[in-house]
């Protein structure tokens, strides 16, 4: 029901599409749809958007079918009943990984190559104060702005990543083991992780990350690896949340039970037995958390005490790009140049949300 809703949907935006672009195309062909819609800057927008989402809709279908013919069946089996959402999601994510792990490869510079020329505008025409050789221009200090923003997916969803798995790593263990042994080893870790969720995380992390760059200076050690542990620290919180929850209701088993007869260990019972079968909705709740630590660590790169120079972060793009806005009413290439990392943030982040629903909706049992 939802594939043939899909398509009905998507063959009524290419039928708009059409009805929209035909008086103008009969009447002046190409250049006489382009002064129309010059003309109707709504129309114009309105188009330019059906076009994307019709494109979108399109790449997701054809990127279902070939995970469907092309994979082995444990994974083409679960994508004959995937809605086009959730094919969008894996397409872009898969797109981000194969751009983070190739940015060496796909960037034309190095992410902190510095040229002579400085704001060069995007677009590539002499001009109007463009350059060939940088497509996109350059930024304040002559960094060629392309290769920032690819070298910018592998280092903030890389290092979104790898703080979401320390997170978890944490959240998991003393979640699972709060739930197993009870007692004051519950209540210990219970109320520890109350105090630090009743201080808001963006202002605990803020303030965290301000001291840490006092240690950062001291010590020499990067103040990225502070940034991971602090806010690993912070958002393994929710994961300890779930995971005691999860496991309460996991270790009245009997299974379980017979694990402890059978003389079992704690790390066999917590690694062996629990986390089996707490596998679904804590992978679910990874994709949410990946979101959110990944949004996190762009708001303190905006903010300036993120990820630091020389290395690429879109947070700290959107922040040194965001006087190009001015440009608007003369340039309107100019002025997305912020936009496009801010872009990128907010579309990794609906991929992976319309990948986790996916994901709640197979796990929950729920069907259309």
């Amino acid at each position: 029901m939802g594939i043939a809703l899909g398509r009905g949907v998507l063959v009524a935006a290419i039928a708009w599409l059409v009805v929209l672009a035909l008086p103008s195309l009969q009447s002046g062909g190409i250049d006489g749809l382009y002064e129309a819609a010059k003309q109707q800057r709504i129309v114009k927008s309105l188009f330019w958007i059906g076009l994307i989402v019709v494109f979108a809709a399109a790449a997701s279908w054809v990127f279902r079918e070939l995970l469907r013919r092309a994979m082995p069946e444990m994974i083409a089996k679960p994508m004959r009943q995937a809605p086009l959402t959730a094919s969008f999601g894996l397409m872009i994510i898969l797109a981000y990984i194969v751009v983070s792990v190739g940015a060496p490869a796909i960037a034309p510079y190095g992410e902190a190559e510095i040229f002579t020329n400085i704001n060069v505008l995007p677009g590539g025409d002499p001009e109007l104060g463009g350059d060939p050789a940088h497509l996109f221009g350059t930024d304040q200090i002559g960094r060629d702005i392309l290769s920032r923003l690819i070298y910018g997916a592998r280092n903030t969803v890389g290092i979104a990543l790898l703080t979401t798995m320390l997170s978890f790593l944490l959240g998991v263990t003393f979640g699972f083991l709060a739930a197993t042994l009870g007692g004051w080893v519950d209540q210990f870790f219970s109320r520890s992780v109350d105090v630090l969720m009743a201080i808001p995380q963006l202002i605990f992390a803020l303030l965290l990350m301000t001291i840490a760059s006092e240690w950062s200076y001291r010590s020499g050690v990067s103040l990225t690896w502070f940034m991971i542990i602090i806010i690993a620290v912070l958002d393994s919180t929710r994961v300890f949340r779930l995971a005691r929850a999860v496991g309460l209701n996991i270790v009245v088993m009997d299974y379980i039970e017979a694990a402890k007869v059978r003389g079992e260990t704690l790390l066999h019972i917590v690694f062996r037995e629990i986390l089996p079968n707490a596998f679904s909705p804590l992978l679910a709740e990874f994709g949410l958390r990946f979101c959110f630590v990944f949004l996190t660590i762009a708001s303190l790169s905006f903010l300036g005490i993120g990820i630091q120079p020389p290395l690429a972060d879109w947070g700290t793009m959107v922040r040194d790009l965001s006087p190009f806005i001015n440009f608007a009413a003369y340039d309107p290439l100019t002025a997305a140049l912020p936009l496009m990392a801010a872009g990128a943030i907010a579309l990794l982040t609906v991929a992976v949300n319309f990948v986790v629903d996916w994901m709640l909706q197979n796990t929950s049992g729920l069907k259309e």
